[in-house]
């Protein structure tokens, strides 16, 4: 890439614009060997020094034994629930931003989801960003005994049930799939209109849920080509659909595939992205570490 600032020059400018306007973030905080309760504080706490703005946890309730695509996991791999690992480092940190990558509510009882996540979000004083998505894993629905195909209508629905539940006074909601009045839940989200929701998925339905429901947008493991087909798609699905006006800009967020360099995260921030939420890399707890660490010091510091 040709600047004209040479190579020193360039990865300055970079890590400035990072600095005062790119988020970094560490996904997986509650897979793997993060599991480990250990670990997992050790790694939110340095990251949370290191200056990542937030940490994001994977979810899925059960794994199809054995693994087959779409699967993106071997069946024996922890992951602890979400909001149980978020609160655990919500405890351990101040500033950190806590994050689900992505919950998938159409498997859940909306009611209830609501009251356990504005639990986190005032456990935590407001640092949960709750990121949702439809689900692809049919398996996973017939483990919990739920229609696959209704998954992306319940999860459209959901969301404005639980927004209700986290800001009204007097909560009511009447849907195909979601009933309830002369009911309180409390206590409210801590967040004033409740956590940003920020919709996961590269399908049409997940484009036009982010533009009409959500705060934002996440891509999960995309190259700098599928991201831009995504960034694409997303402008030209909110030609076609109206947006409200309380849910702002779209900030966009995505997990990239390839290693973190200055190149990347130039054109990363060409395209628009507000958030890279990083891969991490280690096969033991000090590898982890040391990741976190290299990545503090060399965009962050």
């Amino acid at each position: 890439m040709e600047t004209g600032l040479g190579k020193a020059g360039f990865a300055e400018a970079v890590r400035a614009k990072v600095r005062e306007s790119m988020k970094l973030a560490l996904f997986g905080i509650n897979n793997g060997l993060m599991a480990d309760p250990d670990i997992m504080q050790s790694v939110s706490v340095a990251a949370e020094a290191a200056g990542f703005e937030s940490v994001w946890t994977g979810e899925h309730v059960v794994l199809p034994d054995p693994q087959v695509a779409p699967s993106p996991a071997p069946p024996l791999m922890p992951m602890l629930h979400p909001s149980t690992a978020l609160s655990y480092i919500a405890a351990v940190t101040t500033t950190l931003k806590l994050g689900t990558g992505i919950t998938l509510i159409a498997q859940r009882n909306p009611v209830v989801l609501a009251k356990e996540m504005a639990s986190l979000d005032q456990l935590s004083k407001g640092r949960l960003l709750f990121g949702i998505g439809a689900g692809y894993l049919e398996p996973e629905f017939s483990a919990l005994g739920l229609n696959f195909e209704e998954r992306g209508a319940r999860t459209d629905e959901y969301i404005d049930a639980m927004r209700e539940l986290w800001t009204s006074e007097h909560p009511e909601f009447a849907g195909k799939f979601v009933n309830y009045s002369g009911i309180q839940s409390r206590p409210l989200a801590y967040q004033a209109g409740g956590p940003p929701v920020i919709v996961g998925g590269s399908s049409p339905a997940a484009y036009r849920r982010a533009i009409t429901k959500g705060q934002g947008w996440y891509g999960f493991s995309m190259n700098e080509k599928t991201s831009t087909a995504c960034i694409a798609s997303l402008g030209e699905t909110a030609e076609k659909f109206s947006r409200p006006a309380s849910l702002g800009k779209l900030e966009i967020s995505i997990t990239p595939r390839a290693r973190l360099t200055d190149e990347l995260l130039a054109s990363y921030e060409a395209m628009g992205v507000d958030r890279l939420i990083l891969l991490q890399a280690g096969k033991t707890g000090d590898q982890l570490l040391a990741f976190v660490d290299d990545i503090g010091h060399r965009f962050l510091k």
